[in-house]
């Protein structure tokens, strides 16, 4: 038994179609469109993203999870745009890989160079292409930005759980064995009970909302290791109505284990005058 080859114009015609697959999809995640990222996409797809976990995402509804924190960034003024794609497609089963540019637009201009790496594993069903395999990767340097990025998610869940109340949710991505030191004594703070002390603390004796935001954050990001720091702006409600400011100073140390960004050590200071000892709890930036 034989199979006829496809002709020229057949798999023309395929590959045209991928093409413009892919360019809608590109399209929907520029636009934070979720349903138009998981159109034409298998059931089982098996997904190799930058971040963990290493043995990939599996299963459409745990793709679906993966792409809200995505959006979150390209709202704030991330670039994703195809720069090159190519596609080769035989009867039953095709692939194309493409490069991106996919970054802030601080983070290209610095290097305008990287590029975001996508193959695509697709399949016909019911005579339909759809994907079946994605596999995106950054050359090191850029995987370390993408990292970057995950550890900034983590400083927005804090906040927005600080402005919640949440006293849980800001205990996530604490690690059990964490170092902190406070403002307030003891010299420092040991372990993660300590620290839902110090937050539930916070948190209880504020007349009102309390917020908590770094608006010059910088994150440094080396393989499973991670540094932040910025200036601390804390707000609390008071008894008789308005909002007391103030701001500190904050480092803070992460590592990566089991896939996630766990604080591992914390810094908080103010500056003191030298002449009096006193703490700088009133200086603004």
């Amino acid at each position: 038994m034989t199979t006829e080859p496809m002709t020229t114009e057949a798999a023309a015609g395929d590959e045209r179609e991928i093409r413009e697959l892919v360019e809608r999809w590109t399209a929907a995640v520029r636009a934070g469109d979720l349903a138009g990222v998981l159109a034409h996409h298998t059931e089982d797809i098996v997904m190799f993203d930058v971040p963990p976990p290493h043995d990939g995402v599996r299963g459409l509804d745990a793709y679906r999870r993966t792409w809200p924190p995505f959006f979150r960034w390209l709202a704030e003024g991330a670039v994703f745009e195809i720069v090159s794609l190519d596609v080769t497609a035989g009867r039953e089963v095709a692939f194309a890989h493409a490069l991106l540019r996919c970054g802030t637009p601080q983070d290209l201009a610095g290097r305008p160079a990287d590029r975001l790496r996508l193959t695509l594993g697709l399949r016909r069903e019911n005579g339909r292409w759809a994907v079946a395999h994605e596999h995106h990767s950054f050359a090191l340097e850029q995987a370390d930005a993408e990292a970057g990025q995950q550890v900034r998610e983590v400083h927005r869940g804090w906040s927005e759980a600080t402005a919640r109340g949440d006293l849980d949710a800001l205990m996530s991505g604490i690690a059990d064995d964490v170092v902190s030191y406070e403002h307030d004594e003891p010299l420092q703070h040991l372990g993660a009970d300590a620290v839902r002390e110090v937050c539930r603390h916070g948190l209880d004796s504020a007349a009102g909302a309390v917020g908590w935001h770094i608006p010059d954050l910088r994150v440094l990001v080396r393989g499973d290791l991670a540094v932040a720091w910025g200036l601390n702006r804390m707000t609390a409600g008071l008894p008789g109505g308005g909002t007391a400011e103030s701001w500190s100073r904050g480092t803070r140390v992460f590592r990566r284990r089991n896939g996630r960004w766990m604080l591992v050590h914390q810094h908080l200071s103010y500056p003191y005058d030298p002449a009096t000892g006193r703490a700088g709890t009133g200086l603004r930036p």
